[in-house]
């Protein structure tokens, strides 16, 4: 899902959900468009995961179905969620010690594996599931061996607005990558030009 693409007709769509579901006849009143036109644009929104179909309203012949934007596109416009773990690992660095801190993130990365399933397959294979996981998560990696160990390397940092200025952040992410994988995962992260993931997978 893009939110680059909810423009024109998509992203006026998008933003009356977001204040109330609508049916397709309210959504056509209201951007004064038919309701084929309306009922294409929301096939769309629907395929990319950006609105779904919650309900029945009564109407003067027969229900209409009502839309609302789903909890993932709510995500896409939210501001707030850096800011607030910012300051939480801020104040948690405060109030306790560098190894404290260390074992709460390995123990956050552990309980992102809840709900996932494990992948299957050789080591390698399972190294790319957890670099496509990565991705899926907003990061951009690919995956090198070398000198008898996998890496899977990124071109910038999910985490990079939290990592700057703790870095133990990223124990979180080492974490969830050696649940996901089975095997031990230490980060080889780059912190100085420029931020860039970095997960050494032991052979």
């Amino acid at each position: 899902m893009n939110r680059q693409r909810w423009q024109g007709t998509s992203g006026r769509i998008v933003e009356l959900l977001r204040r109330r579901e609508l049916t397709i006849d309210e959504i056509a009143g209201e951007l004064d468009l038919t309701r084929t036109a309306i009922r294409a644009q929301l096939a769309t929104l629907e395929l990319e995961g950006a609105v779904e179909q919650r309900g029945l309203r009564r109407g003067t012949s027969k229900p209409s179905r009502t839309y609302g934007v789903t909890a993932e596109t709510e995500l896409q416009f939210s501001r707030v969620y850096i800011p607030i773990l910012t300051q939480l690992l801020r104040v948690l660095n405060a109030r306790m010690t560098g190894q404290e801190l260390d074992a709460i993130m390995h123990e956050v990365g552990r309980g992102l594996m809840t709900g996932r399933d494990m992948p299957h397959g050789t080591l390698e294979q399972r190294v790319h599931a957890a670099s496509a996981l990565l991705n899926e998560l907003g990061g951009t990696t690919d995956v090198e061996k070398n000198s008898g160990h996998f890496l899977i390397r990124g071109h910038g940092c999910p985490l990079a607005a939290a990592t700057a200025e703790h870095p133990e952040a990223c124990n979180a992410l080492a974490s969830l990558l050696s649940e996901f994988v089975g095997q031990p995962v230490s980060k080889c992260c780059d912190l100085y030009e420029r931020q860039r993931c970095c997960f050494e997978v032991a052979v």
